[in-house]
């Protein structure tokens, strides 16, 4: 195991910074520990054999598996080597930017870019306070005895100082974006710092994480329009919640056993055999909150096409799941990906759908105002 003193730290976080400045720079400052996400775990597919034996894979375990050695446990802190998390937090950014754009126009990529980068950076961030918070908890479970702070190949301060670099840089990111999306990026923070406890408090960790990773549905359209349209938002931040609260319990069935030895709890473990029965209200609330953001934002077909869709994937993955096969369960936890995109998709070819200003109205208004004045 590497035991590398401070100096160590800074030695390789000088190799390391460089490839994270050249990066689009950005941010949702609000979010995410995240592990692919549940408060109480980091998400990772049930060990299913080696993936060494391949001569070239683009995935992203084996990148970081590329990676100098000694940068290889910061980056699976991070959890680079598994961008679920990543895609899970990034995509409800995604829905409020593409909704935010002008009618007939597509949505700001500057925007897209930053936001992705901040939710890279902080999804490091909120994976690296968990697993400080969960260290003692981790060494007693074999899926998670391997993280690098839990099996000692990064050592608590090192860990805290790779935080506040990490914040850092998100906060580099953060301050790229107006006023506003400034203080309600701030905001976020202690929803950052404080979710990874609920489990320990509450059978609801997966609504902590659900009000943690969807803050960028409020981000991203204060940071393209300069404030936040409650018509619109706050039924968007609601759906994402919901749809947290559906993948999330999924997953977590996955631990549940581990989680009921040790004392955590998750809604898993709450719900057990009526998981399917509460999944199905949450997936029709969510549906119900997408549609009334479609009227708020005078959507068109596109988009409740898409909102179809989505409802649809969300009623193949409660009917088909088996909460009792981890396997079934990750696989289904992981294609949530896929309902993230088909809404994102939906928004852009709905807002392309919409018709676009006329400007020349407003031009032949103001010469009209001009010549009864004169």
């Amino acid at each position: 195991m590497l035991r590398l003193g401070g100096a160590g730290l800074v030695r390789d976080l000088r190799v390391v910074w460089p490839a994270w400045l050249r990066g689009p720079g950005g941010l949702p400052l609000a979010l995410a520990r995240t592990t692919g996400t549940s408060g109480a775990r980091d998400r990772r597919a049930p060990a299913s054999g080696t993936q060494r034996g391949r001569a070239l894979s683009l995935s992203a375990a084996a990148v970081v598996n590329s990676a100098p050695r000694p940068l290889q446990p910061y980056l699976r802190l991070m959890r680079l080597d598994k961008p679920i998390g990543t895609w899970l937090l990034y995509l409800p950014c995604t829905w409020s930017i593409g909704l935010a754009a002008d009618p007939g126009c597509f949505p700001d990529w500057y925007m897209l870019s930053l936001f992705g980068t901040g939710a890279i950076l902080m999804r490091g961030a909120g994976c690296t306070i968990n697993d400080m918070w969960d260290r003692d908890f981790d060494k007693k479970v074999e899926r998670t005895a391997n993280r690098p702070i839990a099996a000692g190949d990064i050592s608590a301060f090192q860990s805290f100082v790779f935080l506040g670099a990490q914040l850092t840089l998100a906060l580099g990111v953060l301050l790229h974006l107006n006023y506003y999306s400034i203080a309600m990026g701030a905001a976020s923070l202690l929803l950052v710092v404080t979710y990874p406890l609920m489990k320990r408090v509450t059978f609801w960790p997966q609504l902590a994480l659900g009000l943690t990773f969807n803050w960028g549905a409020l981000l991203g359209w204060s940071a393209v329009k300069g404030s936040c349209d409650p018509a619109v938002c706050l039924p968007l931040y609601f759906s994402g919640v919901m749809w947290t609260l559906i993948y999330d319990t999924i997953y977590a069935h996955q631990d549940k056993k581990d989680d009921a030895l040790i004392g955590l709890k998750s809604t898993a473990l709450l719900f057990r055999e009526n998981t399917k029965q509460w999944l199905s209200g949450f997936g029709v609330a969510m549906v119900g909150a997408l549609s009334l953001v479609g009227a708020s934002s005078g959507q068109t077909l596109p988009y409740y096409a898409a909102v179809a869709a989505v409802g649809a994937h969300l009623a193949h993955q409660i009917y088909t799941v088996d909460i009792h096969r981890a396997e079934d369960c990750w696989e289904k936890f992981t294609s949530n990906r896929t309902v993230g995109l088909l809404l994102f998709l939906g928004i852009v070819l709905g807002n392309l759908y919409k018709d676009k200003p006329d400007e020349t109205k407003g031009v032949d208004a103001v010469g009209e105002e001009s010549e009864r004045t004169s």
